[in-house]
């Protein structure tokens, strides 16, 4: 590759530099990643991008990135994140997250609490698709619960990070499992499967771990009747899914369920059902933008020759398959690390992503599985990130003293590497 050819590519991924520095730069400046909006950063970066492309018109060059950012699989993406934020505001509206929360805790045996609390959070994650959420249900009953269960505070609060982060990287209506199968092509019930193959040894060692410690605490929920009924939604939503139910379908039949229980039980009103539809939508809006400018951004870089420059210059040495799957690997944790965020490391690396697998022959499930994987790694361990930060501010501590217990979060790396290096799961590319 000559000199100029180094020029031209630096000079095309320099949007994405730009994007990265802004967005850190500012975020040290103010001592808090999450004051300063990446949407921001990623209009810097967006503005600039188009500046920098030569030997067109305005109009034209705009036209790139306004193709780049309505390109199918993002406006596709949207309306996933749209009817995500509805359902799961509706069902929480509800009153489904509390029934959860509390049918989960009261089932477990108090001689294995921690073990319990663990797997109460896989559960809950995978059914609401979020580990902020899981988090923000959880840890203030686990906070007080932390002396019977034969811990510190900060040990405590790390079994629900953990566990929260099993659920977000698995859950179907997960902002980070979609950006990921949508990114790379692939279905979400073949992403699970090959995903869940990799993480559950993880889950096993975390669990394991968990059942050594026991305690007698005391009863965790009183002793009232519980509407179990009000945790159908999030129970047909994962049956659906794992049917292979079209997401978009399987997130409109959550949504009617959750608002045709609502409506049966009083939770909610014609008004209240139409206000927490409007508040879903809202909790997406910036994600929603932040993909639409991370699609158009993209669009430039590609178009100005930045993908084939980076691809051929991280696989410069690499000869097969396995070289492939650790660069996808090292580029979505890099830029998770640099994000704080994993759903918009996904978004960003994505296409470069699909590009190298199939270049080098890995199958799109793999693919979506390492960059979830990777970025759920990243995310998990990061003291900056919002997981961390929710869950140290619920119970007054730092989030360096959660992070030597994430063990989950810890063994989920150790699997991703294994998987690369061991080729693990074996999948046939169709």
């Amino acid at each position: 590759m000559t000199l100029s050819e180094h020029c031209k590519g630096l000079l095309a991924l320099s949007p994405v530099a730009l994007l990265l520095g802004v967005y850190i730069a500012m975020s040290l400046v103010v001592g808090d990643f999450y004051r300063i909006s990446i949407g921001v950063a990623f209009v810097v970066a967006a503005i600039y991008g188009i500046v920098i492309t030569r030997g067109e018109k305005l109009q034209s060059r705009i036209s790139v990135f306004s193709q780049g950012a309505a390109n199918s699989d993002i406006i596709y993406m949207v309306w996933i994140f749209v009817l995500a934020g509805i359902f799961a505001s509706s069902a929480e509206q509800m009153g489904a997250v509390d029934t959860t929360v509390a049918m989960t805790i009261r089932v477990v045996p108090a001689e294995f609490l921690p073990a319990g609390i663990f797997l109460a959070s896989c559960f809950i994650s995978m059914s609401i698709g979020t580990s902020v959420g899981t988090i923000v249900a959880l840890t203030p009953i686990v906070t007080g619960l932390a002396g019977s269960m034969g811990g510190d505070v900060a040990w405590a609060v790390a079994i629900v990070v953990g566990g929260a982060f099993f659920g977000d990287n698995l859950s179907f209506i997960s902002d980070t499992t979609i950006a990921a199968t949508q990114s790379q092509g692939c279905r979400m019930s073949d992403k699970f499967r090959t995903n869940l193959l990799i993480v559950l040894p993880a889950a096993i060692f975390a669990f394991a771990l968990y059942l050594m410690h026991s305690g007698s605490p005391e009863q965790l929920v009183a002793a009232t009747d519980i509407e179990w009924y009000k945790a159908l939604p999030y129970i047909i939503v994962i049956v659906c899914a794992l049917l292979g139910v079209n997401v978009l379908m399987v997130l409109v039949i959550g949504i009617v369920a959750s608002d045709v229980i609502g409506l049966a039980s009083g939770s909610l009103d014609i008004v209240a059902l139409f206000e927490a539809a409007g508040k879903g939508i809202n909790s997406m809006s910036e994600l929603i933008v932040v993909t639409m400018l991370a699609g158009g951004l993209m669009g430039v870089v590609k178009h100005n020759g930045g993908f084939d420059y980076l691809i051929n210059a991280l696989t410069a040495r690499v000869r097969g398959r396995r070289g492939a799957e650790a660069v996808i690997t090292l580029l979505t944790a890099l830029t998770n690390l640099c994000t704080a965020n994993n759903t918009i490391a996904i978004v960003t690396v994505g296409p470069i992503a699909r590009d190298i697998a199939e270049r080098y022959g890995v199958p799109a499930r793999k693919s979506a599985s390492l960059m979830d994987t990777a970025s759920c790694f990243v995310q998990g361990l990061l003291p900056y990130g919002a997981q961390l930060l929710m869950a140290s501010g619920l119970v007054g501590i730092s989030p360096l003293e959660i992070v030597p217990h994430l063990y989950y979060s810890m063994a989920i790396g150790v699997m991703v590497a294994l998987s690369i290096v061991l080729q693990y799961p074996r999948i046939k590319r169709k």
